[in-house]
């Protein structure tokens, strides 16, 4: 009998163990993917105006099996077994899409009501072939493909596909072009709903890191100790990381190392931390946020006085950076705006770039906020923001550390491109966080 009150009692524990852990669990993405009815509406909304700047007439995606384009999920494709082809071609100033699907998978295809026509292609048949003969009928002047040797995104297209695919189209192969130019105008802008998922999505990637710094016990802790707490973070809530596992998140409490992996190094009273972490949530969507610690030495109880005005050089050159972010600016002119000032105030150089589109993958589809540290700036430092973009950037100060090696603070917010400036997905990081010493 005492064994099975015992039992019965261990089993209430249990279940209100259980019960507060779920509770605990305060996930705000639990709710049903959103990302099919929103890739409705990219499509509808966004893909007219990106095919008209890109000044194409038609797009084609190939969809396969393995191996598939980069793309395929943002056109329906990511369930693709044998070849289909997804053509999108503009039609009275809207976008008309037909998708020439093996017999086998066409029926599926259809019940997710993406696309205007989905046309089987029984087993004998090519949908290539179906495709290119659709193409010579309407008369395109240009087409489309996924070929680029300057954005990954846009150059799904295996050679052998856009040999087959020139093939079938004879002649009329010369109005092949890459289709670079209108994947960056269509993802390099995101809908309002895709910023507020996002703006969620940082909020959590702030918090966790600031959480993660609450464990951290000086001269016992390492690095790797607050990676693994935030990985146990994303396993917990059924995320994935924001950008490669190996590298996320980046925590270092030593000289800068980087973009690498978090290592066994002890933080001890005295080190600068940084956190590099992102998630990604909905399996669509990422995150990019650093924070920033100091522990305390002994009797301390702030930082030294030069590690705060490091710190007040990188947050002012954030806010300078969002002062200089907004539609029409180029990205090297954001970037140039906080090195004139990191200049002023003595910092090292820096190698990296100010910021980076953010969205669908860390480094994502858009202008890059970089440039005014080389000679030649890169031509997607060159491109004009607008409205819709989102990014990731830095706001950087770099010191000589004593034994010579350097040190950077580079806090890193997320932000979005308003129709007259620019605003914070979240609030940023306002101080420097301080860890107590616990000895």
């Amino acid at each position: 009998m005492r064994f099975l009150k015992f039992t019965t009692c261990l089993i209430l524990i249990l279940s209100t163990f259980q019960f507060s852990f779920a509770q605990g669990n305060n996930n705000p993405f639990e709710e049903e993917n959103p990302w099919p009815e929103i890739r409705k509406q990219r499509i509808a909304e966004l893909l007219p105006s990106a095919m008209k700047a890109a000044e194409v007439d038609a797009w084609v995606v190939v969809c396969r099996e393995n191996n598939n384009d980069p793309i395929a999920a943002h056109v329906g494709g990511e369930n693709a077994g044998g070849t289909a082809v997804f053509l999108f071609y503009q039609d009275g100033g809207k976008v008309t899409s037909k998708v020439f699907s093996p017999i086998g998978e066409a029926t599926a295809l259809a019940d997710l009501k993406i696309h205007d026509e989905v046309i089987p292609i029984g087993r004998t048949e090519s949908a290539m072939s179906a495709a290119a003969s659709y193409i010579k009928d309407r008369g395109f002047k240009t087409v489309a493909v996924n070929s680029s040797k300057d954005n990954e995104m846009a150059d799904g297209l295996s050679y052998t596909q856009r040999k087959a695919f020139e093939q079938e189209l004879g002649e009329l192969a010369s109005i092949l072009v890459s289709s670079e130019g209108l994947i960056y105008e269509w993802l390099s802008v995101k809908l309002p709903q895709e910023v507020e998922i996002m703006r969620k999505a940082a909020q959590l990637t702030a918090d966790w890191q600031v959480e993660a710094y609450e464990q951290v016990v000086p001269g016992k802790s390492t690095d790797a100790d607050i990676a693994k707490f935030l990985k146990n973070k994303i396993a917990e809530f059924g995320f994935k990381d924001g950008w490669h596992p190996d590298q996320n998140p980046n925590v270092n409490s030593g000289p800068d190392r980087g973009h690498s992996h978090a290592t066994d190094k002890v933080i001890m009273p005295g080190d600068v931390i940084q956190i590099d972490f992102g998630i990604r949530v909905h399996d669509m969507w990422v995150t990019d946020i650093q924070r920033f610690a100091y522990v305390l030495r002994e009797g301390e109880t702030t930082a030294p006085d030069s590690v705060l005005q490091y710190w007040e050089n990188s947050k002012q050159g954030s806010r300078i950076a969002l002062a200089a972010m907004r539609p029409g600016s180029t990205g090297y002119e954001v970037d140039k705006a906080q090195r004139e000032f990191m200049k002023e105030k003595g910092s090292e150089y820096v190698m990296w770039s100010t910021g980076h589109p953010v969205g669908y993958v860390a480094h994502d589809v858009g202008p890059n906020l970089g440039g005014a540290q080389l000679d030649e700036p890169r031509p997607s430092s060159l491109k004009e923001l607008k409205e819709g973009m989102t990014f990731a950037f830095d706001g950087f100060f770099t010191w000589k550390l004593p034994d010579g090696n350097e040190k950077t603070m580079s806090v890193e917010e997320m932000a979005v491109i308003t129709a007259d400036g620019a605003e914070y997905l979240i609030e940023p990081q306002e101080e420097l966080i301080l860890i107590p010493n616990r000895n």
